[in-house]
């Protein structure tokens, strides 16, 4: 299918230089919302995590118009969330050709994200765009000078934005509370198996799940487990580190690192090809930061990150967070008493995310996670995983797109 002349290898034009303010557009064409207005949608990728999207988008009254997906069983199975008015499609851009749809969720495998998100915005929609934001350094920058050429609102799907909880701990950062932090620790464990269930060939467009990857004949495991396979995503260094190291960039108010390392490989997720295991490092101005991940062993279930400062220590989970004064008093099997802790749960909530993107509909101002935040964020993992490749240290050149080493 036709991909405009945009491939993984060959980007048209350069990053155009933004900013983050609202954007007075004067060929802004999209529809004005009152307060009571339903906001129209379709999804292009109804998957697991598209459809879960789907139902919360609904629960906050939008009217889902249109599905599509290149397999039959899950575009069967997001009409049956959107309703009996929804139309489905095999190809997305008969969704963005309706003039009735006012913004588009993308919850593509990311390999699809750059066309599918350029295509959109150039068709007048507003997006809601899942995390990772771009396979690749070069896609990323692509989609920013696209994005940053319309009017359009372009929300991307890193939740922890939205979260109170996180929004707290900036401030606690923000105040000085931490002192200089120098080091930053992310940390994500979780023990999966690979359990392949049957792929109905029947009811699945290859090719065009394929779309802009290189030509390759069908695998069941590749379309099912497209997350740990280097052709369609970064694995679970952009996958799952998109979440944490934004949260670290954000928090620290730093858009990135200037070099990275990186360790790891597949040991128990075969026949996998990005590492299940893996450990990397990234030089900040002022801090260091490791992240590290497995999928071999559940220690701890879950995600963290640990801000180590000269004044204290701040410790997230999915629980909340714990604030520890400088020096510790303990040792690492007995815990001192955090001199403040708010463990609530839910810190990951996509609601709060989802609203303040249907308010930035509304109100045309910036969303909490920008196309430029998007973009910082997964570009740092890039450079881990270009380290990674190279067996190098990868270092980001000043124009924030070339990589050396």
């Amino acid at each position: 299918m036709p991909m405009d002349g945009i491939t993984r290898r060959k980007f048209l034009g350069g990053t155009a230089a933004v900013g983050l303010g609202v954007l007075a557009h004067p060929a802004f064409g999209g529809r004005v919302f009152g307060a009571n207005d339903r906001v129209v949608m379709g999804i292009i990728g109804a998957g697991g995590m598209g459809r879960g999207h789907m139902d919360n988008f609904k629960d906050q009254g939008v009217d889902w118009a249109a599905v599509s997906d290149a397999y039959g069983v899950h575009l069967d199975a997001g009409l049956e969330i959107a309703g009996p008015r929804a139309k489905g499609y095999t190809d997305h851009r008969s969704v963005l050709d309706r003039k009735d749809i006012d913004a588009v969720l993308i919850a593509t495998p990311e390999h699809w994200h750059h066309n599918h998100l350029v295509d959109a915005v150039r068709a007048g929609k507003d997006a809601y765009c899942e995390k990772p934001l771009a396979w690749s350094i070069e896609q990323g920058a692509d989609m920013v000078a696209e994005v940053r050429k319309t009017d359009r609102v372009v929300q991307v799907g890193m939740q922890r934005r939205s979260s109170p909880i996180l929004q707290e701990c900036k401030a606690l950062i923000d105040q000085g509370t931490l002192g200089e932090i120098n080091l930053v620790r992310a940390e994500w464990y979780w023990n999966v198996n690979i359990r392949l269930r049957s792929v109905l060939q029947n009811k699945l467009d290859w090719e065009r799940f394929v779309g802009p990857a290189p030509k390759q004949p069908f695998d069941p495991y590749r379309f099912r487990f497209w997350r740990y396979f280097w052709d369609f995503s970064g694995g679970n260094m952009t996958d799952q580190g998109t979440h944490l190291i934004d949260v670290i960039q954000w928090l620290t108010n730093t858009p990135g690192p200037t070099a990275a390392q990186c360790s790891g490989a597949v040991y128990k997720l075969q026949p996998a090809e990005t590492p299940d295991t893996f450990c990397a490092i990234f030089e900040y101005p002022r801090f260091t930061c490791t992240w590290t991940l497995t999928y071999t062993n559940a220690f701890q279930n879950g995600w963290g990150i640990v801000f180590q400062g000269q004044k204290g220590t701040l410790e997230l989970c999915e629980q909340g967070y714990r604030l520890y004064q400088e020096p510790w008093v303990g040792s690492r099997w007995v815990r001192p008493d955090p001199v403040k802790e708010k463990l609530p749960g839910g810190v990951t909530q996509t609601v709060p995310h989802i609203k303040n993107f249907l308010e930035c509909l509304r109100t045309r101002q910036q969303p909490n996670a920008t196309i430029e935040v998007g973009h910082q964020a997964v570009r740092s993992l890039h450079l881990a995983n270009i380290a990674y490749h190279k067996k190098t240290r990868a270092v980001l050149g000043e124009d924030g797109k070339t990589v050396t080493g």
